[in-house]
Protein backbone atom coordinates (compact mmCIF):
# COMPACT_ATOMS: atom_id res chain seq x y z
CA UNK A 1 0.00 0.00 0.00
CA UNK A 2 1.35 3.19 -1.32
CA UNK A 3 -0.55 6.29 0.45
CA UNK A 4 0.10 10.17 0.10
CA UNK A 5 -0.57 12.79 2.04
CA UNK A 6 -1.15 15.96 0.78
CA UNK A 7 -2.88 19.06 1.09
CA UNK A 8 -6.81 18.93 -0.04
CA UNK A 9 -7.58 21.06 -2.90
CA UNK A 10 -10.69 22.21 -3.75
CA UNK A 11 -11.44 19.41 -6.49
CA UNK A 12 -11.36 17.17 -3.62
CA UNK A 13 -14.21 18.00 -1.87
CA UNK A 14 -16.78 15.79 -3.10
CA UNK A 15 -14.10 12.63 -2.71
CA UNK A 16 -13.51 14.07 0.86
CA UNK A 17 -17.70 14.48 1.40
CA UNK A 18 -17.48 10.91 0.09
CA UNK A 19 -15.07 9.38 2.80
CA UNK A 20 -16.54 11.06 5.65
CA UNK A 21 -19.79 10.14 5.26
CA UNK A 22 -19.53 6.55 4.31
CA UNK A 23 -17.07 6.29 7.67
CA UNK A 24 -20.09 7.99 9.43
CA UNK A 25 -22.55 5.39 8.34
CA UNK A 26 -20.04 2.68 7.96
CA UNK A 27 -17.54 3.24 11.19
CA UNK A 28 -19.65 5.63 13.76
CA UNK A 29 -23.08 3.82 13.80
CA UNK A 30 -22.28 1.24 16.33
CA UNK A 31 -21.40 4.28 18.59
CA UNK A 32 -24.10 6.79 17.84
CA UNK A 33 -27.46 6.94 16.85
CA UNK A 34 -28.88 6.76 13.26
CA UNK A 35 -30.75 10.73 14.29
CA UNK A 36 -26.92 11.67 15.47
CA UNK A 37 -25.17 10.08 12.23
CA UNK A 38 -27.87 11.88 10.39
CA UNK A 39 -27.25 15.71 11.97
CA UNK A 40 -23.50 15.20 11.32
CA UNK A 41 -23.53 14.31 7.78
CA UNK A 42 -25.81 17.75 6.89
CA UNK A 43 -22.31 19.24 7.86
CA UNK A 44 -20.15 17.31 5.88
CA UNK A 45 -21.68 17.77 2.24
CA UNK A 46 -19.44 18.70 -0.67
CA UNK A 47 -20.21 22.30 -0.51
CA UNK A 48 -19.55 22.51 3.49
CA UNK A 49 -16.00 20.42 2.60
CA UNK A 50 -15.07 23.27 0.09
CA UNK A 51 -15.57 26.11 2.63
CA UNK A 52 -13.68 24.11 5.16
CA UNK A 53 -10.58 23.63 2.70
CA UNK A 54 -10.76 27.74 2.26
CA UNK A 55 -10.62 27.79 6.38
CA UNK A 56 -8.62 25.46 7.52
CA UNK A 57 -5.33 23.16 7.18
CA UNK A 58 -7.26 20.08 5.06
CA UNK A 59 -4.72 17.16 4.35
CA UNK A 60 -6.09 14.06 2.19
CA UNK A 61 -4.81 10.62 2.37
CA UNK A 62 -4.34 9.18 -1.05
CA UNK A 63 -3.74 6.01 -2.28
CA UNK A 64 -3.34 5.18 -6.38
CA UNK A 65 -5.30 8.73 -6.74
CA UNK A 66 -7.75 7.50 -4.53
CA UNK A 67 -8.85 9.87 -1.49
CA UNK A 68 -9.12 7.39 1.08
CA UNK A 69 -8.74 9.62 4.16
CA UNK A 70 -8.54 13.38 5.49
CA UNK A 71 -7.42 15.52 8.42
CA UNK A 72 -7.54 19.24 9.58
CA UNK A 73 -5.86 21.84 11.49
CA UNK A 74 -8.23 23.88 12.53
CA UNK A 75 -5.65 26.25 14.60
CA UNK A 76 -4.42 24.47 17.65
CA UNK A 77 -7.58 21.84 17.43
CA UNK A 78 -7.32 18.49 15.36
CA UNK A 79 -10.92 18.37 13.09
CA UNK A 80 -12.42 16.15 10.69
CA UNK A 81 -9.79 13.13 10.95
CA UNK A 82 -11.95 10.11 8.60
CA UNK A 83 -10.35 7.25 6.69
CA UNK A 84 -12.62 5.26 3.98
CA UNK A 85 -14.16 2.04 5.93
CA UNK A 86 -12.32 -0.31 3.80
CA UNK A 87 -9.22 0.99 4.20
CA UNK A 88 -9.09 1.57 7.95
CA UNK A 89 -6.55 -0.40 10.38
CA UNK A 90 -3.55 0.18 7.82
CA UNK A 91 -1.75 2.97 9.32
CA UNK A 92 -3.78 5.53 7.34
CA UNK A 93 -4.74 7.86 10.30
CA UNK A 94 -1.58 7.40 11.97
CA UNK A 95 0.06 8.71 8.62
CA UNK A 96 -2.56 11.43 8.81
CA UNK A 97 -1.91 12.60 12.42
CA UNK A 98 1.70 12.43 11.87
CA UNK A 99 1.48 15.20 9.43
CA UNK A 100 -1.00 17.27 11.35
CA UNK A 101 1.47 17.14 14.16
CA UNK A 102 4.61 17.94 11.66
CA UNK A 103 2.46 21.10 10.79
CA UNK A 104 1.70 21.64 13.83
CA UNK A 105 5.27 21.68 15.28
CA UNK A 106 6.15 23.88 12.71
CA UNK A 107 3.86 26.36 13.92
CA UNK A 108 4.94 26.29 17.22
CA UNK A 109 1.72 25.20 18.73
CA UNK A 110 2.60 23.36 21.81
CA UNK A 111 -0.75 21.48 22.75
CA UNK A 112 -2.86 19.83 19.81
CA UNK A 113 -6.98 19.39 20.98
CA UNK A 114 -8.87 16.73 19.56
CA UNK A 115 -12.78 16.59 19.96
CA UNK A 116 -13.00 12.98 19.54
CA UNK A 117 -15.95 10.21 18.74
CA UNK A 118 -16.58 7.94 20.93
CA UNK A 119 -15.49 5.56 17.59
CA UNK A 120 -12.37 7.12 17.42
CA UNK A 121 -11.41 7.57 21.61
CA UNK A 122 -8.90 4.56 21.09
CA UNK A 123 -7.14 5.61 18.07
CA UNK A 124 -6.16 9.20 19.38
CA UNK A 125 -5.22 7.95 22.96
CA UNK A 126 -2.90 4.95 20.99
CA UNK A 127 -0.88 7.94 19.68
CA UNK A 128 -0.81 9.86 22.84
CA UNK A 129 -3.87 12.13 23.63
CA UNK A 130 -5.24 12.17 27.30
CA UNK A 131 -8.96 12.48 27.80
CA UNK A 132 -9.68 16.20 29.44
CA UNK A 133 -13.59 15.85 29.28
CA UNK A 134 -16.97 15.07 27.49
CA UNK A 135 -18.57 17.39 26.00
CA UNK A 136 -22.02 17.01 24.81
CA UNK A 137 -24.45 18.56 21.66
CA UNK A 138 -27.53 17.25 22.63
CA UNK A 139 -27.10 13.73 23.08
CA UNK A 140 -23.98 13.35 20.94
CA UNK A 141 -20.88 12.79 23.09
CA UNK A 142 -17.51 13.77 22.48
CA UNK A 143 -14.16 13.42 24.25
CA UNK A 144 -12.03 16.35 24.50
CA UNK A 145 -8.57 14.91 24.03
CA UNK A 146 -5.01 16.64 24.21
CA UNK A 147 -1.32 15.59 23.47
CA UNK A 148 1.60 17.66 24.54
CA UNK A 149 4.17 18.62 21.38
CA UNK A 150 7.54 18.61 21.79
CA UNK A 151 8.24 21.47 19.68
CA UNK A 152 12.12 20.86 19.93
CA UNK A 153 11.61 18.22 17.10
CA UNK A 154 10.52 19.95 13.53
Amino acid sequence: MDCTIRPALDDDAADISAVILRALRESNAKDYTDEIIARIEQSFGPDAVRALVAKRTVLVATIDNRVVGTASLDGSVVRTVFVAPDVQARGIGKLLMAEVEHIARSRNIPVLTVPSSVTAETFYARLGFKSVRDSYHGDERTIIMERLLDLSIK
